[in-house]
């Protein structure tokens, strides 16, 4: 069976730059695991890998939708698929990169593909919920019990896509996900970096700041300017870390100084969220990189762990 390396962790632990290395290592291509950086124009809050290490080592999906365009994890599995068989077929080890657990689990675990949308439907149940807000949870609690429980409350997306799913089909979300989901069928190698708490809080407090320095706030302007005509409920892309806290800013509910104070909390509750998820997925081989800034030696890491797992190429 081909290999497929997944390179994983929270946000800011240091992933890109570990994986820039070991994709030139192994001749190999990049694809992104992250949901946020699938959008056009969306690219100091979302951390994208810069022009120059794109020029660097081949990346795919990024850059790929515009802020205000749906997208959703089928789309995202049926894009990536031949881009590893491409790859497998040059006798390429693909590198999966990012911290999107739900993308991670799609290919590792399978993805379930449930009725189409209905828009009518998902209209009306969204006109109810703004009526009565917690009415749709309760009633998928009713309804799909099993589904309920791996979904909050305030999760409202996800709420009506399961209930869509429960009442075009008759059949619970959760009975559908346990009898129609099938990984993708390769061997993934999964690494997983970690951090002392203390050490990644620190290095996300810096990227925030430097992200700033770099023009988060004209970026999100400029986002916000495509997509403000749009008369719709809160676009996913606009719910970004980094970019509904300078929106909130933007319409004065907020300093600008609280809106950074409020992007660094975000981004460690976003870290540790991620090693929450991550805790569920079984068979990656952990890193602990603390204290350890140099690429070189966290790269050595990486390539002694792979070796264990019997990639020969590194």
């Amino acid at each position: 069976m081909n290999s497929v390396i997944i390179l994983l962790g929270p946000t800011g632990v240091g992933k890109t730059a570990a994986s820039l290395l070991l994709a030139e290592k192994l001749g190999t291509e990049i694809i992104s695991a992250d949901s946020m950086q699938i959008y056009r124009h969306m690219d100091i809050g979302t951390a994208k890998p810069t022009p120059d290490e794109r020029a660097r080592v081949k990346h795919h999906m990024i850059d790929i939708v515009e802020p205000w365009e749906s997208y959703s994890t089928g789309k995202y599995i049926s894009a990536v698929v031949p881009i590893i068989e491409r790859l497998h077929c040059e006798g390429r080890i693909p590198i999966i990169v990012g911290g999107t657990g739900l993308y991670i689990k799609a290919m590792t675990r399978g993805i379930f593909s449930g009725p189409s949308a209905d828009w009518s439907l998902r209209e009306a149940l969204l006109s109810r919920e703004h009526e009565t807000p917690g009415t749709l949870y309760e009633y998928l609690r009713e309804t799909d019990a099993e589904a309920a429980e791996k979904i909050t409350p305030k999760d409202t997306r996800r709420t009506i896509r399961a209930l869509e799913v429960c009442l075009r089909s008759t059949v619970r979300m959760s009975d559908m996900q346990k009898r129609f989901t099938k990984p993708l069928p390769y061997e993934f190698v999964k690494i997983g970096l970690l951090r002392d708490r203390k050490e990644l809080y620190s290095l996300i407090e810096k990227r925030v700041d430097a992200m700033v320095d770099r023009g988060l706030e004209e970026e999100v302007r400029s986002v916000s300017d495509s997509v403000e005509k749009l008369q719709e409920s809160p676009l996913p892309s606009m719910q970004a870390i980094g970019y509904k806290e300078i929106m909130m800013y933007f319409r004065g509910e907020i300093s600008f100084a609280d809106a950074v104070g409020l992007i660094k909390r975000g981004s460690k509750r976003y870290a540790k969220r991620q090693f929450t998820w991550f805790r569920k997925e079984e068979g990656i081989s952990w890193i602990d990189i603390t204290g350890r800034y140099d690429n070189s030696v966290i790269f050595d890491s990486i390539c002694d762990t792979l070796k264990k797992e019997h990639i020969t190429e590194v």
